[in-house]
């Protein structure tokens, strides 16, 4: 790799090779300015990229590493200030080249899986290996591939990075920056990827009051001092005092006081249909909480999704190592078309930039 010691080095995988991660992530990295952000090794099929560069009318910029994942120490030290791209095909483009429109398939969950554990495999080198990285992005990937080749013990990345890391609590965090006409928000969730049906049972205060500990230093992380962290409820009308739910009240108001006393300025639980309103933010002007938690997966994305969807980020929270990834899945549906939006994957390649910067504030 580069001896520029002043910017981080950026790992980002392709995600499913049918889907529209290669062309966000051609189209992100496309912009000179945000190469020269970090070091950037890119991981996946370099079919699926060259694809999308032709689609799109970009001309390549990056430079493919001749060997194996190991690599030779000295090209990783020399091969200049572009883009390397590892590519995961392994000579065998052919097998790897994404046909149109694609579906989820065992050979695409198994690539887009190894990519993952690949990166990993990069965070985790000691300090001083050329190849080791800052941060990890992760393009979208299909949860049924990953089924398809065996890996449906992980129903995604925050799921196997927690194992992979061995980190004992993790959370989905989602930004999305305010911007001079487009309120932020910043929104955790407790639980993740399970049915609608085991989420009550999920819920424990020790989670709760965990993910808030973490929502709270993730917002330090972005820059907001003392963060109010504001807590939904799980049902309507955040129980209705009893009438409407119990969990409230045995369960998310133990975990709020918890957090209160371990120094966190947390409150609720509130109603889920209006706590949102209450948390978003415009540029200059702090609303009255920094971040919402919420109980669940759905409870917490519409909102963000609906407010932000070209411009949110999913972090996980509690890993050794930054890790971010656009907030939208592949797309089967436009992938191939050379119409998906960009933006999210750019914030995402942002963010993690920004948090894997020399002297950052941890």
């Amino acid at each position: 790799m580069p001896s520029d010691l002043s910017i981080p080095s950026v790992c980002i995988t392709l995600g499913d090779p049918g889907g529209i991660g290669p062309e966000v992530v051609l189209k992100a990295l496309a912009d000179p300015a945000r190469r020269a952000g970090a070091r950037f090794i890119i991981l996946g099929p370099a079919v699926a990229l060259e694809r999308a560069a032709a689609l799109a009318g970009i001309e390549p910029f990056w430079t493919t590493l001749p060997a194996g994942l190991s690599g030779d120490g000295a090209f990783w030290r020399s091969h200049g200030p572009a883009p390397l791209l590892m590519d995961s095909c392994g000579g065998r483009p052919r097998e790897c080249a994404p046909v149109f429109p694609a579906a989820p398939a065992r050979e695409s969950g198994a690539l887009s899986y190894q990519c993952v554990i690949d990166a990993i495999h990069l965070a985790r080198l000691p300090a001083g290996d050329h190849r080791r990285v800052d941060a990890i992005v992760t393009g979208p990937i299909s949860k049924k591939a990953w089924a398809l080749a065996g890996h449906g013990q992980f129903p995604g990345h925050t799921e196997l990075l927690a194992h992979a890391f061995g980190a004992p609590s993790c959370a989905m965090f989602f930004h999305a920056p305010a911007m001079q006409d487009r309120p932020g928000l910043n929104v955790a969730l407790v639980t993740v990827h399970i049915p609608i049906s085991r989420v009550a049972a999920a819920l424990t205060t020790s989670a709760i009051a965990q993910t808030i500990e973490l929502t709270a230093r993730a917002v330090e992380r972005l820059g907001v001092h003392a963060p109010r962290i504001a807590v939904c409820g799980l049902n309507p009308h955040a129980g209705e005092e009893g009438l409407l739910g119990s969990e409230e009240e045995t369960i998310i108001a133990p975990a709020v006081a918890q957090a209160r006393a371990a120094g966190h300025s947390a409150y609720g639980p509130f109603p889920a249909d209006t706590i949102f309103q209450r948390a978003l933010s415009l540029p200059g002007v702090r609303p009255p909480f920094d971040a919402v938690v919420a109980m669940y997966h759905d409870q917490g994305l519409a909102p963000l999704k609906t407010l932000a969807w070209d411009r949110a980020v999913n972090m996980t929270l509690g890993l050794p190592t930054v890790r971010t990834s656009p907030d939208h899945g592949t797309a089967f549906d436009i992938a191939g078309a050379n119409s998906a939006n960009p933006g999210s994957m750019a914030a995402a390649i942002d963010l993690a930039v920004r948090c894997a910067a020399p002297g950052r504030v941890e």
